[in-house]
């Protein structure tokens, strides 16, 4: 499996667990991280086993953003793969979820701290579960800086723009209630159990016909900016395919034999 020394990868059945893991900077941007991302997101697209992804923070945070000192000019830890950013310059937008869209779907799982940068990579991510003290934000005008990784984009067509305009023009944090309120995130949880319950919405994920989820996932980003005529045009070219798959024959035939159905990816 990918990971470097600040993102983790574990396999929890069909789901595979990325974790941000520099939890003594908040989890903060780093080479090694947004790396580690990048091979996560794609071994999860490769890999016809796992169903679904679920990113979260180590050390009870999520994401601090990016690396402030490194960005003043103090130098970034894992020069060792500056190679890497060599042969791809699009590596770190990639890792980020904004140059890259992952086929499975993807569930995140936010303790502690999510601003800035995290807030951003949030936005790449279907699925939010928060826990009830975590903080989100986005800093940059506060900072001089602009939110580069999507989010004058992306934000105002996830939530009303009010809302977008002011998380992004005053810089000010916003607690797990006032997300779930505006609509960034779907779910709070007590403290400490975010994870689980991303686990468990996964896990509900996985036991879906795969072919189906990801045509799913695929229809929604494909006709969000469409007319709705164009979008239920494109929406039977993808959903009438599904019909014909042996999954799909299956899940019938399960459902009238009263029992779980085995899905082939067929």
């Amino acid at each position: 499996m990918a990971g470097t020394e600040h993102l983790t990868v574990q396999r929890e059945g069909a789901t595979l667990v990325l974790t941000l893991n520099r939890a003594e900077a908040k989890n903060a941007l780093s080479l090694p991280m947004l790396v580690g991302l990048h091979d996560g997101w794609l071994e999860a697209d490769a890999d016809d086993g796992i169903r679904s992804v679920v990113l979260t923070g180590a050390g009870g945070s999520f994401c601090a953003g990016m690396d402030l000192k490194a960005l003043a000019g103090k130098g970034m830890e894992g020069e060792q793969y500056r190679d890497r950013l060599k042969a791809d310059p699009d590596l770190h937008w990639k890792a980020m979820l904004r140059h890259h869209r992952p086929r499975k779907p993807v569930v995140a799982a936010v303790e502690g701290h999510c601003v800035a940068g995290g807030t951003e990579i949030l936005q790449g991510t279907d699925i939010r579960v928060a826990g009830a003290s975590a903080t989100f934000g986005l800093f940059e005008v506060k900072r001089g800086l602009f939110p580069i990784g999507g989010s004058t984009v992306r934000l105002q067509r996830q939530i009303p723009r009010t809302h977008a305009l002011e998380m992004l023009l005053t810089g000010r944090p916003y607690t797990a209630a006032e997300a779930e309120r505006i609509g960034l995130v779907g779910h709070v949880v007590p403290d400490g159990t975010a994870l689980e319950k991303a686990l468990a919405i996964a896990e509900q994920i996985n036991a879906c016909g795969p072919l189906a989820v990801e045509a799913v996932k695929a229809s929604v980003y494909e006709t969000a900016e469409m007319t709705e005529t164009e979008g239920l045009a494109a929406e039977l070219k993808r959903g009438w395919p599904v019909f014909d798959t042996a999954d799909a024959k299956e899940g019938a035939r399960a459902f009238a034999e009263k029992r779980a159905p085995v899905y082939r990816r067929a």
